[in-house]
């Protein structure tokens, strides 16, 4: 079994794909007005607008309502992307810092208040933890 993607739903598809265009660097691709991915090569964001819901089950998803996932993106530099990103992100929920298993981490959210890592390991054991990933 391999791993394929997150779909975030929301009720503003376009909204969402603007912010994570900015913020990961990847064009999305839309093959429908209610659905976008981006595709990267560990993994793939999709972004399904709420209507497509009814599709897997009624009330099966509800957009802007994630209180338990962490969307986490594996950086080379968390302080300089903190930097990059601070004009762009509205709601910080963490400020660059090193957290106990060796990740420099900063949390923030989406438009629809997802909550978002970015992180790089810094500790000698985190760097080798992640040596043999494929990013």
């Amino acid at each position: 079994m391999n791993f394929a993607s997150v779909r975030i739903i929301t009720d503003d598809v376009d909204r969402l794909v603007k912010f994570y265009e900015k913020i990961i660097g990847v064009s999305a691709e839309r093959p429908a007005p209610v659905f976008a991915e981006f595709v990267m090569p560990s993994c793939t964001l999709a972004i399904g607008h709420s209507q497509t819901v009814q599709l897997f089950g009624a009330d099966s998803a509800v957009a802007a309502d994630n209180h338990t996932i962490l969307i986490e993106f594996h950086v080379q530099d968390v302080d300089a992307e903190y930097e990059r990103l601070k004009p762009l992100v509205d709601e910080w929920v963490k400020e660059p810092t090193t957290m106990p298993w060796g990740n420099r981490s900063m949390l923030f959210r989406d438009p629809d208040g997802n909550l978002i890592n970015l992180f790089s390991p810094v500790t000698e054991e985190a760097i080798k933890r992640f040596s043999g990933r494929r990013y």
